[in-house]
């Protein structure tokens, strides 16, 4: 296990972040097919861009967005394809930083809004279907390999995946993890108070005694995918040795975000309802702090939290003391780039 903690590689690693971040990446979006769930669903590519005019993207009262160059011409030779999955009920746009932040340093970024699971796109029965959000992913990456135009630009031999909450998990699932099939309910009885996800979990009626347990503990493992980092993934919960096998530990990477106390017990992987950590003992673990779960969100407006506070969700624009969101962002990125290996 690895904790990098030099703060001059930090420094440097921000910095580079910045310089690279100068350019506004290209976007596509499009609506493809997504057969496993008999309609459509959306998707959006950054890749390097250096013409094109920019506009605003992912932009609202409550989080500031970032420009971008959409419809920019398709960048020269071979670039890296990186996977990105977005947590419950968030959307890619939510993750235009971390696109853009990877798209800068020479990445294609492919992300959809996954069915049944986005702000826009809630189904209480299948929102906890986790395996349908690889075959998201799946159907988006044999997509853009199928699009002539976009396949020019890819390297197939550097395929990877990241995701941040529940896109954590769905990275791990296609990295090759499997769940445990009373994970979630063993947690939600033990954590007590600190078990923020259960409340989700009451909400939309998930009953462990009603899901498909062969798809729910079955691999989902992508071989295409070459190394997998996961950002403050969800259920992790009650994962035992058999369900890490297949995972590649020397090619993943798991980012916590804040220290023990600002930890968010649903996705705290060195909690005692977790110890993932552990589980993977050649694996990369990094930890960004003074963060929560929250700060891997957007950067907020200047009414961002006063909206929040008003809707009672406030601690979603409310870092710790000393926290700077958008010096995690470009930590998180640096490691991420680092650890696939972008320029």
């Amino acid at each position: 296990m690895h904790l990098a903690k030099s703060l001059l590689v930090s420094a440097m690693l921000a910095f580079a972040t910045q310089a690279f971040a100068a350019e506004a990446p290209g976007l596509i979006e499009r609506q493809i097919d997504a057969p496993h769930h008999s309609r459509s669903m959306p998707m959006a590519i950054w890749y390097p861009a250096t013409e094109g005019t920019t506009e605003m993207f992912a932009a609202n009262a409550i989080f500031q967005g970032g420009e971008v160059r959409r419809g920019a011409p398709l960048p020269d030779g071979k670039h890296p394809v990186v996977l990105l999955s977005h947590g419950m009920g968030g959307s890619y746009l939510s993750l235009n930083w971390l696109a853009s932040g990877l798209a800068a340093r020479g990445a294609i970024v492919v992300a959809v809004n996954h069915p049944n699971g986005w702000f826009k796109d809630r189904d209480k029965v299948k929102l906890f279907n986790h395996w349908t959000r690889v075959q998201d992913l799946q159907a988006a990456l044999d997509y853009v390999l199928a699009d002539k135009d976009l396949a020019q630009s890819i390297d197939p031999d550097r395929i990877y995946v990241t995701g941040f909450s529940f896109g954590g998990w769905t990275a791990l699932s296609m990295g090759g993890a499997t769940q445990d099939a009373t994970g979630s309910y063993d947690y939600c009885k033990n954590a007590g108070e600190r078990a923020q996800g259960c409340s989700d979990l009451k909400h939309w009626g998930y009953d462990p005694a009603k899901v498909d347990l062969a798809k729910w503990t079955a691999s989902w493992k992508d071989a295409r995918i070459k190394a997998v980092a996961a950002l403050d993934p969800g259920l992790t919960w009650n994962m035992k040795p058999e369900n890490v096998q297949g995972l590649d530990q020397r090619h993943l990477l798991v980012i916590g975000l804040g220290n023990t106390s600002e930890r968010h017990y649903a996705t705290d992987t060195t909690a005692a309802g977790s110890k993932f950590d552990k589980l993977v003992p050649l694996a990369r673990i990094e930890v960004v702090s003074p963060a929560t779960h929250f700060t891997g969100m957007p950067l907020c407006t200047d009414k961002g939290a006063a909206i929040l506070a008003e809707e009672k969700d406030d601690p979603v624009c409310t870092d710790p003391p000393g926290a700077d969101r958008k010096a995690v962002h470009e930590k998180i990125i640096s490691l991420i780039a680092e650890q696939f290996q972008l320029n």
